[in-house]
């Protein structure tokens, strides 16, 4: 009999506004006591780590969720005595984020499987190569999924682009902060803050949220290798994803762009001051009430912010605790590691 696991599942009755936002892993834990989807959840964050971050809701749409943005404010009308008030009105947009579906197959001979005591173990160990891949998969296209590219979301990097500036805050360039890098050994460093009003992940309308794998059973592999007519009995496991990206309100992320990682020194006495870009970036947000707040760059960054940790006249980093594990924080905001986050980006300007 086919088998349907769900990996990564959060409630499927979850909708947008409502307050039953949750973690994969926070909703691993209510659904499985046995510890399994939990296991595998564990797996993912371990590689990825932005993974128990994001806040997942259901998409009001099959292939997309349509937000509306307000994009202006009334600002009323100073009046003198037996003078009229013409009234107004806020200004909204509506913006429709599409989602992408990501999918592979396993395929593991069943005469290699058959030489283990447990098969379904050594299935499980090759599921783990498959979810870390998937993730990976993920998180590129979390930061650099572009509308380019039909088949996927778009992802942060192309929503938060243009020439940093810093006067005008009523538009997105605001929240680009250059690090003063040029050419093409540049990363950038992501301050994000999860939530139903700021940014989320969406799942298809009707749908549950995560990494599904169907087990497929004993199949025969036709052309096996690609031989023709070679045939080969296998195990095969089908993994499906469907996911998409809503950022509501794009003050609520903010991107030092430019971050030159050649010129990086463990001191901060050449190159980029990353202390002071990431106070920068923490004044940029509105509030930081309004969701998760996390700090999210790949391990070259992360590397150099805890050799800084050393000096002592650094009052802004330090060691803490969140959901059990042991984190770097910035500002007391969490300092997440993700290896998708590039060393190759090209100058933002």
């Amino acid at each position: 009999m086919k088998q349907l696991k769900v990996l990564w599942l959060l409630f499927a009755t979850t909708t947008v506004g409502g307050g039953n936002f949750l973690t994969l892993s926070d909703w691993a834990k209510r659904r499985d006591p046995d510890g399994n989807t939990a296991d595998i959840v564990e797996i993912i964050a371990d590689v990825n780590e932005i993974i128990d971050d994001i806040m997942w809701a259901q998409a009001n749409g099959s292939t997309g969720h349509t937000t509306t943005i307000r994009t202006g404010y009334p600002s009323g009308t100073w009046r003198l005595f037996n003078q009229g008030v013409q009234p107004s009105k806020s200004k909204t947009a509506q913006v429709t984020d599409k989602m992408g579906m990501l999918e592979d197959y396993s395929e593991v001979d069943a005469s290699l499987a058959s030489l283990e005591d447990d098969v379904a173990a050594f299935r499980f160990s090759e599921d783990i190569a498959f979810i870390q891949g998937l993730s990976e998969s993920f998180a590129s296209v979390l930061f650099y999924g572009s509308m380019a590219e039909p088949e996927k979301f778009t992802g942060f990097a192309n929503r938060l682009t243009g020439t940093p500036q810093e006067t005008d805050d009523s538009v997105s360039t605001f929240n680009i902060i250059d690090g003063g890098g040029t050419g093409s050994d540049n990363t950038s460093v992501w301050l994000v803050v999860w939530g139903a009003q700021t940014c989320f992940g969406i799942f298809p309308k009707g749908s549950k949220a995560g990494l599904m794998s169907t087990d497929k059973g004993l199949v025969t592999i036709e052309n096996a290798n690609g031989v023709s007519g070679a045939r080969m009995e296998a195990y095969r496991t089908h993994y499906k994803w469907d996911c998409g990206l809503v950022l509501r309100d794009w003050r609520y992320v903010v991107r030092i762009a430019n971050i030159d990682v050649s010129d990086l020194t463990k001191t901060g006495s050449t190159g980029a001051d990353l202390v002071d870009l990431m106070v920068q970036a923490t004044e940029r947000l509105p509030s930081m009430g309004m969701g998760r707040a996390s700090w999210y760059c790949n391990r070259t960054i992360r590397s150099y912010l805890r050799r800084q940790i050393l000096n002592k006249s650094n009052v802004w980093l330090s060691m803490g605790e969140v959901a059990g594990k042991r984190v770097m924080m910035f500002d007391e905001i969490p300092v997440r590691r993700v290896d998708a986050i590039l060393n190759t980006e090209a100058t933002v300007a």
